[in-house]
């Protein structure tokens, strides 16, 4: 049975009328290698079973979340215009953002690093999915853009993801970060002929030339939490987590 236990509440300084929740891989019905609380529809996992640990988490929600088709890219989804238009369609999109009470901005990650976006007036929030590609390539800028809000009245939160410790990556990923933006080297160790990268550190830096200042979370490592989390690049067939916020 899904408990609070099964969950991380983002520990950070967001308006009491922002809720938001982070699951974890314990909770749910699917059977090894997504045991047990998985919410990626598109890992083979057997639908039913998605479905009803989707079912379990509805419990804790305001509305059914608006999943996304995520293909590790930089656009932007309005939930407010999707629940306008009354569609059931999952659009292809790595963020989301809503204006709207109760409407449930959802990223879903075994690796990937989820990011959580409010504004201090409580009016306005936004979920990221930020894996390397996406992060390079602008996903928080395109996200924070879109959103139209003064980013200096963003704060941000990151759920887990992997660790600098674990995610080796080679020169040429290294390469592409700095070309981007030459602070990044900073998060990038030499090891052995490769390099561990601190995602982390990246999309704060990305964050930070935003204008976004208040940042919490990234204390996490799905790659060497194991009990906690889904890691697709310890396990490979994995489930995946869910990242939601809304406004109240």
């Amino acid at each position: 049975m899904l408990k609070n236990s099964n969950f991380i509440t983002p520990n950070w300084p967001a308006p009491a009328n922002v809720k938001a929740l982070q699951t974890m891989r314990a909770g749910g019905i699917s059977l090894a290698p997504y045991d047990s609380f998985n919410l990626g529809g598109h890992v083979s996992d057997n639908p039913i079973h998605v479905a009803q640990n989707r079912q379990s988490l509805s419990q804790f929600l305001p509305s059914k979340p608006v999943w996304l088709n995520q293909v590790h890219g930089i656009n932007v989804l309005n939930l407010d215009e999707i629940v306008a238009a009354q569609t059931d369609c999952v659009p292809d999109a790595d963020a989301s953002f809503s204006t709207r009470k109760n409407v449930v901005s959802v990223t879903i990650t075994a690796d990937c690093l989820p990011i959580l976006l409010c504004d201090t007036a409580g009016t306005l929030v936004a979920s990221i999915h930020a894996g390397w590609r996406s992060l390079c390539d602008g996903v928080i800028e395109a996200t924070i853009a879109k959103m139209g809000a003064d980013s200096s009245q963003l704060m941000a939160w990151f759920g887990p993801a992997i660790g600098p410790n674990a995610f080796e990556v080679g020169a040429e990923v290294r390469e592409q970060f700095i070309a981007k933006d030459a602070k990044a080297e900073l998060a990038f160790k030499k090891h052995g002929d490769k390099y561990l990268s601190n995602i982390y550190q990246i999309a704060m830096q990305r964050l930070n030339n935003c204008g976004v200042t208040q940042i919490d979370g990234g204390n996490f490592c799905t790659y060497s939490q194991t009990d906690q989390f889904f890691s697709f690049r310890r396990d490979g067939a994995t489930g995946r987590m869910a990242t939601l916020i809304w406004l109240i």
